[in-house]
């Protein structure tokens, strides 16, 4: 299916796994601009063939689907040979996966980046890539002090409480999810300092919006909102005072298009990227949220911990916010009106995404 990317004589943006949730919010933006967008992924994720289907039916031979895998680098190679930019974001996006099969979630992650940089690098020309990394290469962070304030867990150091955790804090791999996308991360920022490859990192807190199939494992704001309006119990993980900094697609969307235009002066750089202080809620007050929203009383099952769950994640984003003069401007309140008004309307969409069987995001 690559053909008809081949063929166009205007360069294309490439979105790699432009059906998944960011990626196709992504590539709608550059395609209401009149930008032509290949859309590279396997499809492997429940309901991301229906994300490429809204792509198409609103932007037409705009976009360029190719159906290929990032682990097999000949299937890539001719369709970025001739982009203008590449946004990665194909991942295996859960720590539970990892865990069941750290092979599969190495060979995504680590070799298939590893592929898309090689791809790009072959060409020889000065290609941008900005990579969707996350927040999980700073670790569970297991060293900071905590401690428990009214339903959030927070740290003592009143600067983190004020700011959050920035990119100088000590990168610590831990699960193979962690360690597999730390290694991306590394190579990505690498191959600017090795290659001269216009390259930049972005590590992701929790980012939420329309077009997002939530799961237990992985979009767990909208996985919240999908259970509710579904009347089925939640399962929390832990005490449900963990604290997140969670952002809306819309602002992260403004992100990486600010990344890419001022790439020549931030390759070879890593920033932040989540909904900041303003935005830090625990799960326990999304819940409350939801239930005002839903007007109906939440059901919840209890469970221990999970490997490498954080207390605390707050992004530090200042050092983007200078960088770019980007900043989040959707509220999580508001953020959350917005993703239940859009499950409402597609509430058919996404039922029937929830009843297919499980698969192994690649």
């Amino acid at each position: 299916m690559s053909a008809p990317a081949l063929a166009r004589k205007k360069r294309a943006i490439v979105v790699v796994g432009g059906s998944g949730f960011v990626g196709c919010n992504l590539a709608n933006s550059y395609l209401k601009e009149g930008e032509d967008v290949i859309v590279l992924d396997n499809l492997s994720r429940p309901g991301v063939d229906r994300n490429l289907e809204w792509l198409a039916d609103n932007h037409g031979s705009a976009v360029q689907p190719v159906i290929a895998d990032i682990r097999e680098l000949p299937a890539i190679e001719p369709v970025i040979k001739d982009a203008k930019a590449v946004f990665h974001l194909a991942a295996q996006t859960a720590v539970t996966t990892s865990l069941k099969q750290p092979i599969d979630d190495f060979e995504t992650n680590a070799r298939g980046t590893l592929n898309v940089l090689e791809a790009v690098r072959r060409t020889g020309r000065r290609m941008p890539v900005i990579f969707a990394s996350t927040n999980k290469v700073y670790g569970a962070l297991a060293g900071m002090q905590m401690k428990e304030i009214g339903s959030r867990h927070l740290p003592t150091d009143a600067t983190t409480r004020r700011y959050g955790v920035s990119e100088a804090h000590p990168l610590d791999f831990c699960t193979p999810y962690g360690c597999s996308k730390g290694v991306a991360d590394q190579y990505v920022l690498d191959y600017a300092k090795s290659f001269g490859v216009p390259t930049a990192v972005l590590r992701m807190s929790c980012v939420y919006g329309p077009r997002q199939f939530g799961t237990e494992d992985q979009g767990w704001v909208a996985h919240f909102l999908i259970r509710a309006l579904a009347g089925q119990p939640i399962s929390i993980y832990g005490d449900g005072k963990q604290v997140r900094d969670i952002l809306h697609v819309s602002d992260a969307v403004a992100a990486y298009r600010a990344v890419l235009k001022s790439i020549d002066n931030l390759e070879g750089r890593a920033f932040n990227l989540g909904g900041g202080p303003d935005n830090a809620v625990s799960l326990a007050e999304v819940l409350w949220e939801i239930e005002l929203l839903s007007g109906r009383r939440l059901v919840t099952v209890t469970s221990d911990w999970r490997a490498g769950d954080q207390l605390y994640f707050v992004a530090d984003t200042r050092a983007l916010e200078q960088a770019v003069g980007w900043k989040a401007h959707t509220s999580w309140r508001q953020g959350l009106r917005d993703l239940h008004a859009w499950l409402l309307r597609d509430w058919i969409a996404v039922d029937a995404v929830q009843r297919q069987p499980r698969r192994v995001t690649a």
